[in-house]
């Protein structure tokens, strides 16, 4: 079955999807220039999300969509365990948001220049004035009402397993008093692990765990590490049992 699977991927699910991945960020370049940007910032997205995955025939899962309240805006942070958590948050979470990304992916063909075009957020610490900037930009969309996703890890997991969180979302969610939504994210790592990018995708569950959003109780240092530390634990305990547990990240 795996070299079924593989041959099945390479006459055509992968070259469909090189070619679904250049119209949607055309549509994307084109329907944001023209206006519209948070139906062209998002859904064109969301169908590529939801092509990919079923096009490799990946069974999804989603659980806690009840947690999300409508019309409330929320800095969402999630695990990292490899490329496909991106597919997954963008075709199945269902709610529109902006994506805070490494500076790095622009340089990607047809892709950085979309998600440039759709205001997505590059974070960029290439001096103190990039940093200002990202967080500027980034305040700004949460103030507008829209939802922020973040891997507050910084990096995929080489593991499978978490590394540590980074503060600068929950500081954002501390100064705007914007509830963290936490979400946990399974399979990714079985898909398509870090140190197999580009290769052969392994068949493989994936699943998204929405929790209960954590709300500010305050303002200040203490909240922040009390909020920080809850969402740690809220993913981490929706996590398959052989991934938890912390393991340290090299490039953290």
């Amino acid at each position: 079955m795996k070299y079924l699977y593989r041959t099945y991927q390479l006459l055509f699910a992968l070259p469909l999807l090189l070619i679904w991945t250049v119209i949607i960020s055309l549509m994307v370049i084109i329907g944001c220039s023209l206006g519209g940007g948070h139906f062209w910032g998002y859904y064109p997205g969301k169908w590529w999300g939801q092509t990919i995955i079923r096009l490799l025939l990946l069974p999804v899962k989603v659980e806690g969509r009840e947690n999300m309240k409508k019309n409330e805006s929320y800095v969402i942070a999630a695990n990292h365990q490899g490329a496909f958590d991106i597919f997954l948050i963008f075709g199945f979470l269902g709610r529109q948001f902006k994506w805070m990304m490494k500076y790095q992916l622009r340089k990607i063909p047809f892709v950085g220049f979309a998600c440039e075009k759709s205001h997505q957020i590059f974070v960029d610490k290439r001096g103190p004035r990039k940093v200002k900037e990202t967080y500027d930009k980034a305040r700004a969309t949460l103030c507008g009402g829209m939802s922020l996703v973040v891997f507050p890890e910084g990096a995929r997991s080489f593991t499978g397993h978490m590394g540590k969180f980074r503060r600068g979302a929950f500081m954002l969610a501390d100064e705007l008093q914007l509830p963290i939504l936490p979400l946990t994210i399974n399979g990714s790592f079985n898909i398509m692990p870090r140190t197999r990018d580009c290769k052969w995708v392994t068949w493989h569950p994936i699943s998204l765990t929405i929790h209960k959003p954590i709300y500010p109780e305050g303002q200040g240092a203490e909240d922040i590490n009390r909020r920080m530390s809850e969402c740690y634990d809220a993913i981490m305990s929706g996590l398959d049992k052989e991934y938890q547990g912390y393991v340290e990240n090299p490039d953290q």
